[in-house]
């Protein structure tokens, strides 16, 4: 018996679609579940901002009605899923994490909200988030109005940001399928320390119609759920090009990768270095997988300043985003102490840093691409620690970052990213391996990412509180 079928509130997307086809349940059995999960576990995780039942039984009543007079929308029908609170949803709240905008109601839908209710999906839920994305400058997990988010495995560590109440719903079981957003690793680091799978998409791959803009030339929106297999599903529904978001792609679909083996893999150089110990035997267990699905080479990350050109283009483009919100001097009602006040200084940001800072991105996208083109993809641990404690200032980042280099690099060049478990660390709590690819690689990295976990089974370990509560959602009475 595997994980899914001892608690079926962790069921893939594909393993709830089947039960839905085969008569086994109902949307409106899988939307109630998860709006009775979200309202216990979810709460107590500090992982949700409002729950949207009357949304979701109606959603779920037409997905059955439709599956009962054959008509499938595909995958996602009668899928319920939750939406990181800084995409818009008409008739809710958005609140961007933000005390200042708890009430606030903005009109209309966001482009991925309309494309996933398009594909039959059933939105049961806000998910918290750090505020504002995290773009104000927070230093430790209380900065959010909701409260800090707490980790699935374990409520005393912290669920990581921004997309930490996406992260940490999917992980309790609570949802299937969130939509987290990221900067600089706001789907990886969350996707890493609750043990889930997360996918960050190409640059423009994805529509950020409707969603807070925090950097406009960094922004990027994409699936966490329990595999690669169902980012993928989800990524069939959400890529494609959106005239109201320039920015898009002008490529159409999504189209997948069937491949399973003969990939091409490399590690960075020191990528273990400042790891836990015991993350970097995961790590190197996890590699062992991948030799079996084609060959393993060593390289170098360029030597350009990724970091310092991704944090002055976010401090900028946020600065300018966030303008008139710091100078009337509503940042004092922000949660955390820090976000009061430290974006403040950007707003006297130098152009010319700016426009240097662009410069090193043309130079660092044209190094990165020289670098990955021989490779489907670059082989990471995908944090250097396990979650840390609720209660505590995130702790220096190490000298020699190790695996973290890659994190500005990708997010700084706009490139496709999957986190995965690989197993458990220190504490019981789960450790992560990430994979960066080329621009435009995002079918291969889901390809290598669905080809570890048939291979590995990581993704079925499940936190062991939640799995006690879960109630069959497969078997409604």
């Amino acid at each position: 018996m595997n994980g899914n079928d001892a608690a079926p509130a962790f069921a893939t997307i594909l393993e709830l679609g089947l039960a839905l086809r085969s008569g086994q349940t109902t949307a409106v059995a899988l939307a109630n579940e998860a709006l009775r999960r979200l309202e216990s576990t979810g709460r107590a995780l500090n992982a949700v901002v409002t729950t949207t039942p009357e949304t979701a039984l109606a959603l779920a009543a037409r997905a059955d009605d439709e599956l009962a007079n054959g008509h499938d929308r595909g995958a996602l029908h009668g899928i319920p899923y939750g939406a990181k609170d800084l995409l818009a949803v008409a008739d809710y709240p958005t609140t961007w994490g933000a005390a200042p905008f708890r009430t606030r109601h903005i009109d209309g839908n966001a482009a991925v909200v309309e494309r996933l209710e398009a594909a039959g999906a059933v939105l049961v839920a806000k998910l918290a988030m750090v505020e504002f994305a995290g773009g104000f400058g927070y230093d430790q997990p209380d900065a959010a109005f909701t409260g800090p988010g707490r980790n699935a495995w374990n409520p005393d560590r912290w669920a990581g940001g921004s997309s930490s109440g996406s992260g940490a719903a999917v992980a309790a079981g609570c949802v299937p399928l969130a939509i987290g957003t990221e900067t600089w690793g706001s789907i990886h680091g969350p996707a890493a320390y609750n043990g889930i799978t997360g996918f960050r998409p190409t640059y423009g791959l994805v529509s950020r119609h409707g969603a807070m803009a925090l950097s406009w030339t960094m922004d990027k929106i994409g699936p966490m759920a329990h595999s690669a297999e169902d980012c993928e599903l989800t990524m069939l529904t959400l890529a494609g090009h959106d005239p109201r978001d320039p920015s898009t792609l002008r490529r159409s679909a999504y189209q997948s990768d069937r491949r399973r083996e003969g990939f091409r893999f490399a590690t960075l150089t020191g990528a273990t270095i400042g790891v836990e110990a015991e993350i970097a035997d995961r790590y190197h267990a996890a590699l062992e997988v991948f030799h079996a699905m084609g060959s393993v080479d060593e390289v170098n990350l360029p030597e350009l300043p990724f970091d310092a050109a991704a944090a002055t283009i976010i401090s900028a483009e946020a600065a300018s985003a966030f303008e008139i919100f710091l100078e009337e001097g509503a940042a004092a009602e922000l949660t955390a102490p820090e976000d009061r006040v430290a974006l403040l200084a950007a707003l006297s940001l130098p152009a010319v840093d700016y426009l240097r800072a662009l410069r090193v991105r043309r130079k660092a996208m044209a190094a990165m691409d020289d670098l990955l083109a021989p490779f489907d993809a670059v082989l990471t641990p995908g944090r250097a620690t396990v979650a840390p404690p609720i209660d505590q200032q995130f702790p220096e980042e190490p000298k020699d970052p190790g695996a973290r280099t890659i994190d500005g690099a990708a997010n700084l060049c706009g490139l496709p990213g999957l986190m995965m478990p690989m197993g458990l660390g220190r504490h019981g709590l789960p450790a992560a391996v990430g994979l960066t690819g080329r621009a435009g690689s995002d079918a291969t990295i889901l390809a290598v990412g669905i080809a570890f976990q048939e291979r590995s089974g990581f993704h079925r370990e499940m936190p062991p509180e939640p799995v006690a509560n879960a109630r069959s959602a497969l078997h409604p009475s």
